[in-house]
């Protein structure tokens, strides 16, 4: 039996992010503290603009392979007009130089129009992270969000009719979600299918309003041991849908460590969490291969051999249980894996 790898073939470019903190924000979440997540605090429009250009300005000596240049951090779409006018303008003339692939920003999903999207990319915008966060209510007015479900999904589909490159990023175990609203958001995230996605387990922060009900008592992260349950799964229906997964967990932020209060943190969540994801595609094609009891070999992608087991080796016992030793997974050149039954084939060192 010959099987692809689940995940969505199309790679990741580089990114280079340009931080705008809190600007264009109504409101500042809950959840949200950008000096810990971009390494930047809140800055007037004045200083705003005059730095994030001059790192846009730095990329053109750089002399590196292209990369697609981002505005994280705040509201882009809700900035002031002339603002995004500027960034936009000098990215452009980046693009023309070939020195940047493409520009993206993240905003909110009540941030935009259908106007404001056609105008934005026609100033040369070509992707919108939405930060969605949730498409269920009680998460979404639990943790202030100031918007309804329906708004989030109107958003996705104004986005997709502009033309533009839509990303969603999704909040498992954010104030007021359940395990069974996890579960509608993936399948809501697979069904609107965006060219990308993130995940990130709600943390912890100091300095957040979250800090404060946390101390409180009046919030309790989800687990661990929770979002390794349930993300692998999400993960595996995400990519089945064609979305690429590009982050799981927040981005590594000098400082980051120190402002963590509690939550789901694991320095190699996104190891983990593929490594699961593919166990489970992996014991699926056992039970579907009709080799019955037989013992089995499974010859897997050489790029795949450093997650394959997990994290320190923790999937090794779950692949003997179900009939595939450590010993009888072996690595080659090929892009897909095969699973075969040990006898009635050739000797392992024939095949090829």
């Amino acid at each position: 039996m010959r099987f692809l790898h689940p995940e969505p073939a199309a790679g990741h470019p580089t990114v280079h992010p340009v931080f705008i903190p809190f600007a264009g924000c109504p409101v500042r979440c809950v959840f949200c503290s950008q000096e810990a997540q971009s390494g930047t605090s809140h800055m007037c429009d004045n200083v705003l603009a005059a730095k994030a250009l001059a790192e846009i300005a730095q990329l053109a000596p750089a002399g590196k392979s292209p990369v697609e240049l981002a505005f994280y951090g705040g509201t882009f779409t809700a900035l002031p007009l002339e603002l995004m006018e500027t960034f936009l303008s000098a990215a452009s003339r980046l693009k023309e130089q070939a020195l940047i692939s493409a520009v993206r920003c993240s905003t909110r999903p009540d941030a935009l129009s259908m106007e404001l999207l056609l105008k934005l990319k026609a100033l040369g915008l070509d992707t919108i992270e939405l930060g969605v966060q949730s498409f269920c209510a009680e998460p979404l007015a639990a943790s202030q969000r100031g918007y309804a479900p329906e708004t989030a999904v109107q958003a996705c589909h104004m986005v997709r009719e502009a033309g533009l490159t839509l990303g969603i990023q999704l909040m498992p175990g954010m104030p007021g979600m359940r395990k069974e609203h996890f579960l509608y958001d993936q399948e809501r995230c697979a069904a609107i299918r965006p060219d990308f996605a993130r995940l990130y387990p709600c943390l912890v922060l100091e300095g957040t309003a979250l800090a404060e009900l946390w101390r409180k008592k009046l919030f309790t992260p989800w687990p661990l041991e929770m979002v390794l349950e349930l993300l692998p799964e999400a993960l595996l229906n995400l990519w089945r849908a064609g979305v690429k997964i590009i982050r799981m967990g927040l981005a590594p932020q000098k400082g980051l460590p120190e402002r963590i209060l509690d939550g789901p943190a694991h320095p190699a969540l996104g190891q983990i969490l593929r490594s699961r994801a593919l166990f489970g595609f992996i014991a699926e094609k056992v039970r579907a291969s009709g080799y019955g009891e037989a013992s089995l070999a499974l010859y897997a992608p050489k790029r795949f051999q450093g997650e394959f087991f997990g994290h320190r080796r923790e999937l090794a016992e779950n692949y003997a249980g179900i009939r595939l030793d450590p010993e009888d997974v072996h690595w080659w050149d090929k892009n897909c894996f095969e699973l075969v039954p040990i006898q009635g084939f050739l000797p392992r060192k024939s095949r090829k």
